[in-house]
């Protein structure tokens, strides 16, 4: 069993809920980490508040961004180590995977080798702002 921050209606902070949950192992290409950090967002509010680009389906799970250490590999994943410290990028639904969490199951394509230098907490809160910049830089590059 593992604590995990979940909601069961949409609203403010006041729904959220720490629960203890089986967390199990990972499905063919997912990770399962040891959460060590977590990085904190508009989209996770306006998500757990419904008014994100998805709704919840509820009890929601919530997080997008982490940094931990690799648990157990599922089948078909390749290229990480149990062991590995490494990061959680926005790419997946909280609908089906949140970082809010001691222990979390994530699709191995959003998890990348925690860059060297960087503390946990860095490393957990990183990646969305860059990624939102790049996007936009590589958006106006095919723009023009």
């Amino acid at each position: 069993m593992t604590r995990v921050v979940r909601c069961h209606q949409i609203g403010g902070t006041e729904v959220l809920q720490i629960e203890d949950l089986e967390v199990g192992a990972p499905g063919p290409d997912e990770i399962r980490i040891r959460v060590e950090a977590i990085g904190l967002k508009r989209a996770e509010a306006m998500f757990r508040s419904g008014t994100y680009l998805e709704e919840p389906h509820l009890p929601a799970r919530l997080g997008y961004e982490a940094s931990g250490i690799v648990e157990a590999l599922g089948s078909n994943v390749q290229g990480f180590e149990v062991g590995e410290a490494v990061s959680v990028i926005p790419a997946f639904s909280m609908n089906q995977y949140g970082v809010y969490a001691e222990q979390a199951i994530v699709p191995a394509a959003a998890v990348l080798k925690r860059p060297a230098g960087l503390s946990a907490v860095e490393a957990a809160a990183v990646w969305m702002q860059y990624l939102t910049a790049y996007g936009g830089m590589a958006l106006r590059k095919e723009w023009h």
